[in-house]
């Protein structure tokens, strides 16, 4: 039986290490161990029982909740059956789900809990579909008596029962399986427009996966943690996929409240995360070292200081160091670099990565420079995430690495980035004509993106091709670029640049409450929520500071000196995925902010020094409402363009 798709790969995994951890998970404050054969076996009972309710060959089952061993076992017991997973972001409100869950076809769904089924419950109100709701957490259950309801627990009983019955089905359903098969329907998060299903099969998947163990190293002894949306590509590549490869051991944190602290009792060896949760774990530190005393800080600056210096050439052993910086560097490690990585849960990490969006050159100066192998990666979920990776010593902090083997990368006359490799999808679901628009006759896939190869063969990215403009003057402009460096601040959260055919390049940015409350709480500065600290005129002045730090370094870029901002709002309000200003996985959508604040996009460029606004906001309940306050709009200095030689 050769292992050329995800269910051979499971039954292998049982046979060659059936007591080797597969899956951990922290239940009521304590990791509980599922063994790979142990694993086998509880995919097997939820296929048969999936079996046993109608579920037949090419059937779609919807995946919802947080990273649990269960709902990754229900992946894998949809495909054991011939069928194709598709989960789904767990955040998302019911109105969100629907759409896909409608597009999907789903009649079948397993989830995580009491919220789940309650969103399932209500759109199947109007989706007539869905049939067989599975969930695992019995908490509030206890009085739901609605059809096709149903435990977990007793899915897998009814799994028993079908196998008795049917002993031969669960390895005929496998055999019949092929590697051009789809596995999984994975949602884009739809920026521009409604989501589409993005169908990757069994040997995409696989082939990609087999390339990044290979290019790391990957084996068995590798620990990692899932808390990424299972819905994203990352998590379905680098967890579930990679997994099934290697046959390392997937650990899923308690809740999301606890990632942190799982994170440091798991300490894994190999890490991969969005730029917003380096972002964000950075923030943590550097409110820690502000809290600090006096001493400490002092240290923490001056072996910073150090780290910058000389941590990145030890890292990747290319030399030049002096014996004293090599010293200092290495009671750093003690003192400093050491401890840090403890508290962060990185101690083992042999490799990390970051991808789904650019990451800012010193937020990955930082992690490499105290000795995390932080590198980058560049894909999309069309592309089952891999094109380009950085290899171990050969980093640059401002590409994406050469293209990965068996990957076809040109760039088009236009400056599209255009991408050739195996792990290419099968195309968008029910969407023919959209897969005709972005895959063309040689094969390529149109990934919207600009960029260019530099001397060294390495990608660098610029922007999102349509979002990349000139300015008024002719001059290139490029907004992502822009609100990377902002967002490198630990006070900036999001920010959004306008600067398209107009002269001067103008910005929103939006606090992070946890970094800039402790920064006031520290000052005495009084405040009674988000709205009242983002229009605090110290908060305000602390963000022209960065601002201007920001064009500082603008004036040095030969290509986006013009893109200085001059003027900013800082917002009322956080930009939020329910008020549709963002995607799921975080990406900024800009033409629907440019239409919900034009009013303030034309105060910015109007010359006004204040203007109030009236913002219409979804809550948590699904009830809406309205947020309104008077902004203040910032000057900002610029700086003279310091054009460096090419």
């Amino acid at each position: 039986m050769s292992a050329d798709t995800f269910p051979r790969l499971l039954l292998q995994h049982a046979q060659i290490r059936p007591t080797h951890p597969a899956f951990r998970e922290k239940h009521l404050g304590i990791w509980q161990t599922t063994s790979w054969a142990q694993t086998a076996e509880e995919v097997r009972l939820i296929a048969c029982g999936l079996a046993s309710l109608g579920f037949t060959r090419g059937t779609n089952l919807a995946i919802i909740g947080e990273n649990k061993p269960c709902l990754y076992w229900g992946m894998s017991a949809a495909q054991c059956c011939g069928g194709v997973s598709v989960p789904l972001y767990q955040d998302a409100p019911a109105a969100d789900m629907a759409f896909v869950l409608e597009n999907a076809e789903i009649q079948f769904a397993i989830v995580e809990d009491q919220e789940q089924v309650d969103k399932l419950l209500e759109i199947r109100e109007t989706v007539a579909g869905i049939q067989h709701i599975i969930y695992d957490d019995a908490r509030g259950m206890r009085d739901y008596k609605q059809a096709g309801v149903i435990s977990l627990k007793e899915l897998q009983e009814l799994g028993r029962a079908y196998s008795l019955q049917h002993p031969e089905f669960f390895m005929q359903s496998v055999l019949a399986g092929q590697a051009q098969d789809v596995a999984a329907i994975l949602y884009t998060s739809g920026t521009t427009g409604k989501p589409k299903g993005v169908c990757h099969t069994h040997a995409a998947m696989i082939a990609t996966g087999r390339t990044l163990v290979e290019f790391d190293a990957i084996g068995a002894d590798h620990e990692m943690l899932c808390y990424l949306p299972l819905a994203w590509i990352g998590d379905f590549l680098y967890s579930y996929g990679m997994a099934h490869i290697a046959g390392f051991c997937l650990n899923c944190p308690e809740s999301s409240a606890t990632v942190m602290t799982d994170l440091r009792e798991i300490g894994p060896t190999y890490y991969f995360g969005p730029p917003r949760v380096y972002e964000n774990i950075l923030t943590q530190v550097m409110i820690r070292i502000e809290d600090a005393g006096w001493i400490k800080r002092k240290l923490f600056h001056f072996f910073m200081d150090v780290a910058r210096r000389a941590g990145l050439r030890i890292l990747d052993a290319k030399g030049g160091v002096s014996l004293s910086d090599r010293l200092l560097y290495a009671l750093g490690e003690i003192l400093i670099y050491g401890p840090l990585k403890n508290v962060l849960g990185f101690t083992r990490v042999r490799v990390a990565y970051t991808g789904g969006e650019a990451i800012g050159p010193d937020l990955f100066d930082f992690y490499r420079s105290i000795g995390i192998n932080l590198k980058q990666l560049y894909g999309m979920t069309e592309t089952c995430v891999t094109v380009c990776m950085q290899r171990s010593g050969d980093v640059k902090l401002d590409t994406v690495g050469r293209p990965m083997a068996g990957v076809e990368v040109k760039i088009a006359e236009n400056g599209e980035v255009l991408v050739r490799s195996p792990g290419l999808m099968q195309g968008y679901y029910k969407r023919p004509d959209a897969t005709a628009e972005v895959i063309d006759a040689q094969g390529y896939f149109h990934t919207g993106d600009a960029g260019f190869f530099d001397n060294d063969g390495h990608l660098k990215i610029i922007d999102r091709a349509k979002d990349v403009g000139r300015m008024a003057d002719g001059s290139m402009f490029a907004p992502k670029y822009v609100e990377n460096k902002l967002k490198f601040f630990p006070f900036i959260k999001e920010a959004v640049a306008f600067g398209d055919g107009r002269e001067t390049c103008n910005a929103f940015v939006c606090i992070d409450m946890e970094a800039v409350g402790n920064w006031a709480e520290r000052r005495n500065i009084a405040y009674s929520g988000y709205a009242d600290l983002a229009a605090q005129a110290d908060v305000i002045n602390l963000l022209a500071d960065c601002v201007e730090k920001v064009n500082a370094d603008l004036a040095n870029d030969n290509l986006l000196a013009s893109s200085q901002i001059h003027r900013f709002i800082v917002l009322h309000k956080e930009l939020d995925p329910d008020d549709d200003e963002l995607t799921r996985t975080r990406k900024v959508r800009r033409g629907f902010i440019a239409e919900k604040y034009a009013v303030l996009i034309d105060a910015l460029y109007t010359g006004k020094a204040r203007q109030y606004i009236e913002t219409q906001v979804k809550f948590e309940d699904g009830r809406q409402g309205k947020v309104s306050a008077d902004l203040e709009i910032k000057n900002v200095k610029t700086f003279s363009a310091n054009r460096q030689a090419a």
